[in-house]
């Protein structure tokens, strides 16, 4: 078995009208929504996934009555604080009080007006304290009718919408955003490693959708105990590098949920890693028959849950075989892996009609992708 491995409560209400980081006028902007807004559950059970929509993993749950953690709000789906990460819940299942909800995350406002006064209350009959410039940034609390509720020089005042563009910034680029090699695919397992000699790893998904990448996922992970490889070879105890498609999908319990091909392994599965054999890098069942000298058993705890990594699949003699993705959290003979929980969240998250790859790389060699 060479590759067995050894191994809301949401209590927070929205009690601050600006989130740190807001700035003042003319300021950096971040994100503000008006204070006393509370979230509370409707549904008797609720899901936590780990994006805004349903095809992304469950990282776990709320029950009803539960008061929500809410960062921000983004098409239907709010976006919480769970236990610390970061999860998204259908706001059809959300009952929001309070006198607004949040805004689009990362929204500038900009005054269009050659000067624009600031009043002390929502309307034209409040006096002016003071005035705003074209091209200034606000730093907006709230909106009440077509009136904004700003931070002025640590005060407290109103400005008109109609003289105040609201649009969303350039989100942060993510590392996908840069690869060129992804062709079709809208679905990406990154796997990186500070050098080729360590055997920790960062895992982290994307997923495309309307044109735009989104991380979805991020898990620490595990190699083989020597790293990554240079040129892999059977035996070696490293983790190829690489960009590779997404094989099988397989465990020793029934599917969790996949949308990939399942299998699920018997006691007589076993992987062929014999050089000299026409079966070497393929998945058969015992007795060998003299079909190979040596294979590697599937029944294995490390494969709970797992996917196949579709890597020599020319099945060149000693280039390497049985390169997955499974359950583990030391180190493999030339895997990857991490806990049981990322792998199926992952199972459950990968689609083939996404054409799903998995890039695996030194950070320092990311650009070759």
């Amino acid at each position: 078995m060479k590759k067995l491995m050894v191994g809301m409560a949401l209590t927070a209400t929205l009690a601050t009208a600006v989130t740190p980081g807001f700035g003042s006028i003319g300021g950096n902007q971040g994100k503000a929504y008006a204070a006393t807004v509370t979230y509370k559950v409707t549904a008797s059970k609720l899901n936590v996934r780990s994006g805004a929509g349903t095809t992304y993993g469950i990282i776990g749950s709320v029950a009803k009555g539960q008061t929500l953690s809410v960062m921000s709000k983004s098409g239907s789906w709010y976006k919480i604080n769970y236990n610390g990460r970061t999860g998204y819940v259908s706001s059809d299942y959300v009952q929001a009080s309070g006198t607004t909800t949040p805004p689009a995350e990362s929204t500038t406002y900009t005054v269009t007006a050659s000067t624009l006064n600031v009043r002390s209350g929502a309307g034209t009959s409040y006096a002016s304290i003071g005035s705003v410039t074209k091209g200034q940034k606000l730093s907006v609390v709230s909106k009440s009718g077509s009136w904004y509720k700003i931070n002025y020089n640590g005060r407290t005042g109103y400005v008109s919408s109609d003289y105040v563009q609201a649009s969303a910034t350039t989100s942060p680029k993510l590392v996908v955003d840069s690869f060129k090699t992804l062709g079709n695919a809208q679905q990406v397992i990154l796997v990186t490693a500070d050098n080729y000699d360590t055997k920790s790893a960062k895992i982290r998904t994307f997923e495309k959708a309307d044109g735009k990448w989104k991380q979805v996922l991020t898990a620490n992970g595990v190699l083989g105990q020597k790293g990554f490889a240079l040129s892999k070879k059977e035996g070696d105890m490293e983790s190829p590098t690489g960009k590779y498609t997404i094989g099988t999908a397989f465990g020793r319990y029934a599917n969790p949920g996949t949308k990939l091909p399942y299998r699920k392994i018997t006691a007589n599965d076993v992987w062929v890693d014999d050089s000299k054999s026409s079966l070497y890098n393929t998945w058969q069942q015992k007795p060998a028959n003299g079909r190979w000298t040596s294979a590697e058993n599937m029944d294995i705890p490390a494969y709970d849950y797992g996917f196949v990594i579709n890597y020599n699949e020319s099945r060149t003699p000693g280039k390497g075989s049985a390169i997955f993705f499974h359950v583990g959290t030391n180190y493999t003979a030339g895997c990857t892996a991490t806990s049981k929980e990322q792998v199926v969240s992952i199972l459950k998250w990968l689609n083939p009609e996404k054409n799903p790859v998995i890039i695996q790389s030194p950070v320092s060699e990311l650009d070759k992708y």
